[in-house]
């Protein structure tokens, strides 16, 4: 039985993944005469955030998959750092590989204290937001994607608030 916090990545993955292999720069066109231009879309909602002013999440990693999510998490840290996107800059995740297997797969437990509201913390996500559209297109990025994609088994999201503090 899932519970309500827990959702399957393997199901959000594919989405992602299409989002950012597809991803293109709009074709800039001129409104005919007479008629303004479209509203700006509005930004979309993050794929993965906190409500709370803390959060965890429980990766659980396929186990010949681990090399692969730790390489996806050296290529945060690396964005972040190099980044000179705010947005981006503000990602912080404080991870531990778990000595015990959860379902089979290896666990790494990530901790983002403090979390920033309305921040985006979808790993593939913050990646895509640091790559240029010939960067995103390129044969080894989308392969690196879909690898990072096929580590993770599942992830659980918990959102924390302290307590008697």
């Amino acid at each position: 039985m899932r519970r309500p916090f827990v959702f399957s990545t393997l199901a959000v993955a594919p989405a992602l993944l299409a989002a950012v292999l597809y991803a293109q720069t709009p074709n800039a066109q001129t409104p005919p005469a007479g008629q303004t231009p479209a509203a700006p879309a509005q930004p979309t909602a993050p794929a993965l955030s906190f409500s709370g002013s803390a959060g965890m999440l429980l990766m659980q990693v396929k186990p010949d998959q681990t090399a692969a999510f730790e390489e996806m998490m050296a290529k945060i840290k690396s964005v972040v750092a190099s980044t000179d996107k705010a947005e981006v800059k503000q990602v912080s995740f404080k991870t531990y590989k778990a000595a015990e297997a959860m379902g089979g797969n290896t666990l790494y437990v990530l901790i983002v204290d403090p979390a920033i509201p309305n921040q985006e913390y979808a790993f593939l996500q913050v990646i895509n937001k640091t790559l240029t559209d010939d960067q995103k297109r390129l044969p080894e990025t989308q392969e690196m994607f879909k690898r990072f994609a096929a580590a993770i088994a599942n992830t659980n999201k918990l959102n924390l608030t302290p307590v008697g503090q």
